[in-house]
């Protein structure tokens, strides 16, 4: 907004404070207010305990103090999902990520901004190319020296890190240098990064079907060729929420929440090491939005939220199909992939009675045969694809 609006905004900020008898922020934010009577309330640990304390003042005037825009990786939507649209007020400052731009003369469009105060520093590995510039907020000073170390770890060290410290204040403290220079170095907190990405580690392609070495797996994994086949009929689209039912390693719904950053999946695995493998899968690829459900698929889908898609790369059978066909919407996308004699018969059956569409995959590979060279196939595989309403 121009000054003006925004000199208005701060008179209105400045006079809900004043006019206050409660507000709730942390400790830094409210030891900066100017003397006033409200009662002030330190926000507790975990987070979720400060929004019940609002909650219960509810119809009472109550004034809570966060950093920048409450909502740019903000709490701001957290506290409005539980309230109606005439029961709050927000007055937004600038934001982090407008402050370390402002800073650097970074152009926030071409800047990755992605918050790490709240999630895995391997939310970051999908991101990890060399000259990409990425802002990000942290929890706490101690979490810089964690990020230096995980860049150095995965081959970059050379990353350029600039180090923000209580951004925009009168003690705002700058520190620059390369993950593998900072390993020893103290940070303030409230701290912010910006990264000039750096290194020869790993790079993550944007398109499906990463290569297998990404995944740990015990063998049930749907190799790279098939999944990027599998993906492409999956059709991901922007928000959609995927069941990938007989998980196995978690390749098919880790890759789907890759494509997009709003996708959702629930991977529904009922082997506990399979599992397992899911859970470091995702943590390592970074996609700790990845919901794992350790379970007989039978047992778990009528407890889920409702999918837009469904991958069935396991546990296939005509009871699985009929309770599925039973319980989901029209319009919901079913892919189902089988290798054996008895899948590709039934896939082939429940197709001549729902309808949608077969595909038979064939994919070989050139390998030694001595000093000469042929070509080694796979196990064909048959998949059936169909959108539920749709003929």
């Amino acid at each position: 907004m121009d000054g003006g609006g925004f000199e208005k905004m701060t008179k209105i900020a400045k006079n809900h404070i004043t006019s206050a008898d409660y507000i709730i922020g942390p400790k830094r934010h409210l030891s900066m207010l100017p003397a006033c009577r409200a009662v002030l309330v330190e926000w507790p640990m975990p987070f979720s305990e400060g929004i019940k304390l609002i909650l219960q003042r509810r119809g009472q005037p109550c004034v809570m103090l966060t950093s920048g825009d409450p909502f740019w990786f903000g709490a701001g939507s957290q506290i409005t999902a539980h309230l109606a649209q005439e029961e709050w007020l927000a007055i937004p400052n600038q934001s982090c990520f407008s402050l370390c731009a402002a800073e650097l003369g970074w152009a926030l469009e071409k800047t990755l901004c992605i918050g790490l105060h709240a999630a895995p520093l391997s939310k970051l590995r999908p991101h990890l190319n060399a000259n990409r510039k990425i802002m990000a907020t942290m929890r706490n000073g101690a979490s810089v020296k964690e990020l230096a170390a995980y860049l150095c770890d995965i081959g970059f060290g050379s990353t350029h890190i600039t180090c923000l410290a209580e951004l925009g204040g009168t003690n705002q403290r700058i520190t620059e240098g390369h993950a593998n220079e900072l390993l020893d170095k103290n940070f303030m907190h409230p701290v912010m990064v910006a990264l000039n990405i750096s290194g020869n580690g790993k790079t993550m392609q944007s398109s499906s079907g990463l290569p297998d070495s990404w995944f740990e797996h015990d063998g049930q994994i749907t190799k790279q060729a098939v999944r990027a086949l599998t993906l492409s009929s999956l059709a991901p689209r922007s928000g959609e929420h995927l069941w990938d039912l007989g998980a196995g390693s978690g390749s098919i719904s880790i890759e789907w929440i890759l494509s997009g950053s709003l996708m959702r999946a629930t991977a529904v695995e009922k082997h506990s090491k399979r599992a397992e493998f899911i859970r470091k899968n995702a943590l390592n690829l970074g996609v700790d939005q990845l919901k794992i459900v350790e379970a007989d698929i039978i047992d778990a889908i009528f407890d889920l939220e409702k999918p837009d898609c469904i991958f069935i790369g396991g546990g296939l059978n005509e009871k699985l199909i009929e309770l599925l066909w039973g319980h989901i919407s029209d319009g919901t996308r079913i892919v189902a992939n089988g290798v054996t004699i008895e899948t590709d018969r039934f896939l082939t059956m429940i197709q001549s009675r729902l309808g949608g569409r077969v595909q038979r995959f064939e994919i070989s590979s050139l390998e030694g045969i001595g000093k000469m060279h042929g070509w080694k196939a796979s196990y064909p595989i048959t998949q059936w694809a169909i959108i539920k309403g749709v003929h």
